[in-house]
């Protein structure tokens, strides 16, 4: 029997005994490489690629408007004070973790404050979300919904318990996401508060060349308006005549062990970002784990400064 390509060698091509053994200077090395073409530095504010280093304290000035930089400025680790090794180590423990990684434990992992950890986790998951930015989906589209949050809690007594299905005993904080994933492509997540809202989505971001497979729920025949559509009915079937959401649904799987495998709770402020972090990580599961911590580097360094997390606990 063929061997999983995720319990070969060829899956394992970074570890954090790699990194360490390494050390700070092949790891400031490998960032200047991912930001900068060779590793030749380019002013981030002219452009000029006639600059120089200053070897005193890893920075760089530029021979045309005479401004200093650094590899990290301009991008979304800016002002960083954690080590490159370190920093490295946390991309490698990041991408590692394929179904998500608590704020905690990789404070723990990286012998830092939660706050550090729970911003550099955040920055991440918005370069990561970035790379399918204005993202056009085309061929065989899956879609499907859906919902995260809002618990609430049973009281003790049953005298005292409510019918939680009632809108009038909701909390406001239960969300849906709304998945579309292209098959042999890429998953793009929206977080909206009804799943009907996911047809508008679907205009935005679905070419209108495509075949998009939903489930049997109602507010899906307004899909047919648009496009050629497959549809399932799980009461009956999971998958007929190649009409299934097994893909998107594998997707939600890997959110809500996520979710409720990890962080335990998400706020629907930054439930966006989870999704998109799930997301990347269901598109490039098939891809060794070294190619994925560069990656996420070289879409780190290429993203501008975040202007919802530089400052976060600052306000």
């Amino acid at each position: 029997m063929t061997q999983h390509f995720l319990l070969s060698a060829a899956a394992r091509t970074l570890s954090l005994k790699e990194i360490y053994k390494a050390g700070e200077e092949t790891a400031y090395e490998t960032f200047k490489r991912l930001r900068w073409q060779d590793g030749e530095a380019v002013c981030p504010d002219c452009g000029c690629v006639e600059c120089y280093e200053i070897s005193t304290r890893r920075k760089f000035k530029c021979s045309a408007c005479y401004r200093q930089f650094s590899v990290t400025s301009g991008t979304i680790f800016a002002s960083r004070k954690m080590a490159f090794v370190d920093l490295l180590a946390a991309i490698c423990i990041f991408v590692n973790a394929v179904k998500g990684l608590s704020a905690l434990q990789l404070s723990r992992d990286l012998d830092v404050q939660y706050k550090t950890a729970f911003v550099l986790a955040h920055k991440l998951r918005e370069a990561l979300a970035a790379e399918v930015a204005n993202h056009e989906l085309d061929g065989e589209v899956e879609i499907d919904g859906a919902y995260f949050g809002g618990h609430i809690r049973p009281a003790n007594f049953a005298e005292d318990r409510i019918d939680r299905r009632l809108a009038e005993h909701q909390t406001g904080k239960r969300r849906v996401v709304v998945a579309l994933r292209q098959r042999k492509g890429r998953t793009l997540t929206f977080v909206t508060e009804t799943e009907a809202a996911g047809v508008e989505i679907a205009a935005r971001v679905v070419s209108r060349k495509s075949v998009v497979f939903a489930d049997e729920a109602g507010h899906w025949d307004r899909l047919h308006q648009a496009w050629i559509v497959g549809r399932i009915n799980h009461r009956e079937a999971y998958s007929a005549d190649g009409a299934n959401t097994n893909q998107v649904e594998s997707f939600f799987s890997r959110l809500r062990r996520m979710v409720t495998g990890q962080h335990h709770g998400v706020s629907p402020k930054y439930l966006h970002q989870y999704s998109a972090h799930a997301a990347w990580l269901e598109d490039h599961r098939r891809r060794d784990n070294g190619a994925n911590a560069h990656a996420t580097v070289a879409l780190a360094m290429a993203h501008p400064v975040s202007r919802v997390w530089a400052g976060y606990w600052q306000r």
